[in-house]
């Protein structure tokens, strides 16, 4: 069921833009500022940055422009719940200083009011988060209530994410509004956990509740005078202007095919490390091989062709521009020795990669 279609949204207040329509460049894709950020929460848990180079790659530009597979995103989450344990997507909120996220963090410290604020943050999610992500916010008298519903990926996964959420809402609002913005209640769409009080510390009370619909915040009366600071009406707006421009703006994401095929090389040239090569390449992309060969045959090729393909391109980048000896190009492709390079080469070209390279340079 979709959760976003069961509970009303606050309209906009008065004399804000229409809801901004969603580029299909953002599908399936998060800011490369949120990338880093998280990436940031690895290291501060001890992750090795070999286990990250492949995402910290796909990151490095940090432009506000940028952006990142899912996919890519959610690996990045696994790695760092496996080291990081309970409570690390609460470190990752902390890291989130205003300004980190960019124009999205300003959307609840610059607005009139902290509801209006919400729903400002709620209509430019897509600047920093997936599009499949939805904020709501509901206003009954004094109750105000956030929700954060995410796409579902694996428990350990949507807890940190879902822990991370509220947290990093949580500190915005009290950025805005003080010790106003200490939620009356905190539920979470996940199980309980052995033990929650690391969340009774985080969050200020001992009213959370679990498995629940979504993850949600509720806040009594959070905007009553003398809370927080001013908000800026027109710096809002300028906010919002300045978000639309970069969601119209968003340079479309490297496509599925081309995200496996660096992965696909990666893993060549380090060796499977859970079985086959296309079992290592479904585990760090999240998904399960049997997803991988459909999305394969949906993009008209197969992992063995992949592989070939892949193989072939590299060997022959390889031999034109490096000195690299033919049993080093063979061990960064995965092959058992140069010999079983050589067999493939001659079936894809009719010559050895000696001869090849000979033939090319001269």
């Amino acid at each position: 069921m979709d959760h976003a279609n069961r509970m009303p949204h606050l309209t906009p207040h008065s004399g804000s833009e229409p809801i901004p329509q969603q580029p299909s460049a953002l599908a399936d894709t998060v800011s490369a500022r949120l990338t880093t950020l998280v990436l940031d929460v690895a290291a501060h848990v001890g992750v090795s940055p070999h286990e990250t180079a492949f995402i910290s790659d796909l990151a490095a530009g940090q432009d506000n422009l940028d952006r990142v597979p899912t996919s890519a995103q959610h690996r990045l989450w696994e790695i760092v719940h496996a080291s990081g344990g309970p409570g690390v997507g609460l470190q990752a909120a902390r890291l989130a200083e205003v300004g980190r996220l960019h124009v999205w963090d300003y959307m609840l410290t610059s607005a009139p009011t902290l509801a209006e604020g919400f729903v400002d943050a709620a209509q430019y999610l897509s600047t920093v988060a997936d599009p499949a992500l939805v904020l709501t916010v509901i206003s009954d008298g004094p109750r105000l209530t956030v929700g954060y519903y995410g796409a579902r990926y694996s428990e350990a996964v949507d807890w940190q994410i879902s822990e991370f959420a509220l947290a990093l809402l949580l500190r915005r609002a009290r950025e805005a509004r003080g010790a106003a913005a200490t939620p009356v209640r905190v539920g979470f769409a996940h199980r309980a956990p052995a033990r929650h009080a690391y969340l009774v510390d985080e969050f200020g009370t001992g009213n959370i509740h679990f498995d629940q619909d979504a993850d949600t915040l509720t806040f009594l009366d959070p905007d009553r005078a003398g809370s927080g600071i001013a908000g800026d009406p027109e710096l809002s707006r300028i906010m919002r202007v300045y978000a639309r421009s970069i969601m119209a703006s968003a340079r479309p994401a490297r496509s599925w095919l081309e995200n496996f095929r660096d992965v696909l090389l990666m893993v060549l040239s380090t060796g499977p490390a859970t079985g086959t090569i296309l079992d290592d390449v479904a585990q760090r992309l999240s998904v399960s091989p049997r997803t991988l060969q459909r999305r394969l045959a949906e993009h008209g090729t197969s992992g063995r062709a992949e592989i070939e393909s892949v193989r072939h391109d590299r060997a022959v980048r390889l031999l034109l521009d490096t000195e690299l000896p033919v049993g080093s190009i063979a061990g960064q492709l995965g092959y058992s020795d140069h010999r079983a390079m050589g067999r493939a080469f001659r079936r894809w070209t009719g010559q050895t990669p000696d001869a090849y390279r000979r033939c090319a340079r001269n």
